[in-house]
């Protein structure tokens, strides 16, 4: 059978950089030729990043994305690369004539001319010999691709090397129908899908699943490409995988890292007519021959340490995650350190370590800001963290300012209480504007959800990297990040006091969470059962919890909502994070726990 290297590069662009991201194209081209590539591919929208919202709807930047598509074609040319063919993911739009393609393509019928489109563009000889739209768009969890795209209604296939290779887009391989099938009835020896799909706990598996069936319906080698990186509250993973029509994993790439997959395959020879008509699913085959003859045979290239990497398990999963999201929010923003209110408890302490193993220790600051209702363990536990981390550590009574409030205010119970942390917010806010750090609220998902944290105060901060972390997840995470530090002959960094201490506020004398909140072990099933899964009270109660219960956290979370959506944007690792998933209006009197 004919041969194919196939060179699958998950990169991490940057929304909207567009010049950024086709040097990165390039470079990445540049390193899969020399490595002998014969089809080179990128994720979606690998040269505008992902994804676009409302940028999508900008007419200038679709053109401007169009420009830059056709740019990159002619620099790759320009660099030697153009027998090359280069599948790379853009912005396009509906109804033009381009007559820079090789076969240039007329407005469709019935659809808006200038409608934007999930476009990718296989590149070749400074041209686009082929381009095509994702024909299923998302619209459920955080896409809202209906809003911005009309979809394509092609099934577009390339001939390289004697083989025909299909593509599709993302959606095209979750959905059922489409373009698995479609690939079937035009025999293509291989299905190339680029991807930005973002990472959940427990995908993978269900993704890998995906694949395999798609390679059935499809009966063929299905290669799965997507990005990596942190974009806004969305983390990619990688995890690129090649399926044969087998099922069998012939190559993955690891997680959560960029870098060049390459994997020789063995597919079947095109046959001797190019594939034409519908194929179904409204699709109508649209061809291109980019090299009609076979290599002649060579010898295989031994699977490089990328080849079949260790899955990693559960806890660093989720902790990489946290730390990619945050290191890509940081940096593609344009800061350079960060800023962290120190108590000395579990939330301060893991933000604080994914903080250090993000941007690194000497970038991240810490500022104890000790009340009278602070216990002496509080900056001793802060301290011990600075000094296990080696962030940088200053401390901040708020006494004086507290005294000078209420002197004014004269403020009493849950008022005075919430003044204290709003005192440590302002401080930690002017701080981030006289030195230019970007400030971290340390909040859980637990204690957002039930409106169990103080607005302008706990929840200052421009970024929160825990937001999607239950506080069972929080305590499991910093003991796993302790246990592999020690394992590796490092030093842990969250102090053990931190882990073994009640949690609590502060903020009056003695006070511990469980004094507002059940035992979070109690707590954060019901939340995650009522929350990630939209489970209903009567649901929740038949499932074997107490009724009492679930009615008081139910309405605590229904009444918080318009604390949520002030809360800063956070890494999404769940099914449904606040505000980027799960969308109530706040002024809503229906109440589930009525």
């Amino acid at each position: 059978m004919p041969q194919l290297r196939l060179a699958m590069n998950q990169i991490d662009s940057t929304v909207g950089d567009l010049v950024g991201n086709a040097e990165s194209i390039v470079r990445w081209t540049r390193h899969a030729a020399e490595r002998g590539a014969h089809l080179v591919a990128f994720p979606e929208m690998a040269l505008t990043g992902f994804p676009l919202e409302d940028l999508a709807l900008r007419p200038s930047f679709v053109e401007a994305s169009r420009t830059a598509l056709n740019a990159l074609a002619k620099q790759l040319a320009d660099e030697g690369y153009g027998e090359l063919p280069v599948v790379v993911g853009y912005v396009d739009r509906v109804g033009y004539v381009d007559r820079s393609e090789a076969h240039p393509r007329h407005a469709h019928p019935g659809r808006p001319t200038g409608a934007p489109q999930n476009a990718a563009a296989v590149l070749h000889h400074g041209k686009s010999a082929l381009r095509l739209a994702k024909h299923h768009l998302q619209n459920y969890g955080v896409f809202d691709e209906v809003r911005y795209f009309v979809p394509g209604d092609t099934l577009p296939v390339v001939r390289v090397r004697g083989i025909d290779v299909a593509l599709a887009i993302c959606e095209d391989l979750w959905q059922d129908g489409g373009r698995a099938p479609a690939a079937r009835a035009a025999g293509a020896g291989l299905l190339l899908s680029i991807n930005g799909s973002p990472y959940e706990t427990d995908k993978h598996g269900d993704r890998l699943e995906v694949i395999r069936r798609r390679a059935q319906e499809a009966g063929c080698t299905v290669a799965y490409l997507t990005m990596t990186g942190g974009q806004d509250e969305l983390v990619f993973d990688g995890d690129s995988v090649v399926v044969s029509a087998q099922g069998e994993v012939i190559a993955r790439a690891r997680q959560f890292e960029e870098g060049c997959t390459l994997v020789d395959l063995e597919l079947p020879a095109a046959a001797e007519e190019p594939p034409s008509g519908a194929v179904g699913d409204g699709l109508v085959v649209d061809h291109r021959t980019i090299s009609a003859e076979p290599l002649p045979s060579y010898e295989v290239r031994a699977p490089g340490p990328g080849g079949h990497p260790a899955r990693l398990d559960d806890d660093e999963e989720m902790y990489t995650a946290l730390v990619v999201g945050l290191r890509g929010y940081v940096a593609k923003n344009g800061f350079r350190s960060v800023l962290i209110g120190l108590s000395g408890g579990i939330d301060s302490a893991l933000v604080a370590a994914l903080a250090c193993d993000a941007v690194g220790a000497a970038n991240v600051h810490g500022v104890a800001m000790p009340s009278a209702y602070s216990s002496e363990h509080s900056v001793a536990d802060a301290e011990e963290l600075a000094r296990l981390t080696g962030l940088n550590l200053r401390t901040i009574p708020i006494a004086p300012m507290f005294d000078a409030y209420m002197g004014s205010l004269g403020l009493t119970g849950l008022a005075e209480e919430n003044l204290q942390s709003r005192l440590r917010g302002t401080v930690l806010m002017s701080l981030s504007n006289q030195e230019g750090h970007i400030v971290l609220a340390p909040g859980n998902k637990s204690e957002l959800a039930v409106g169990y944290s103080t607005l302008y105060g706990d929840s200052v901060g421009a970024y929160a990297p825990i937001k999607d972390v239950y506080k069972t997840s929080v305590f499991a995470l910093a003991r796993w990040r302790n246990r592999t530090a020690r394992e590796r002959g490092h030093t842990p960094p969250i102090p053990e006091n931190s882990l073994s201490k009640p949690p609590s506020a502060e903020l009056r004398p003695g006070q511990v969470d469980t004094d507002s909140l059940p035992d979070y072990a109690v707590l954060d099933p019901i939340l995650s059962r009522y929350v990630d899964r939209d489970e209903g009270r009567v649901a929740i109660v038949a499932a074997g919890y107490d009724a009492e219960l679930v009615t008081r956290i139910l309405r605590m979370v229904d009444a918080a909502e318009y604390k949520r959506r002030q809360f800063p944007p956070g890494t999404k690792i769940s099914p449904k994070v606040f505000g980027k998933d799960r969308r109530l209006p706040i002024t809503n009197r229906w109440r589930e726990s009525a």
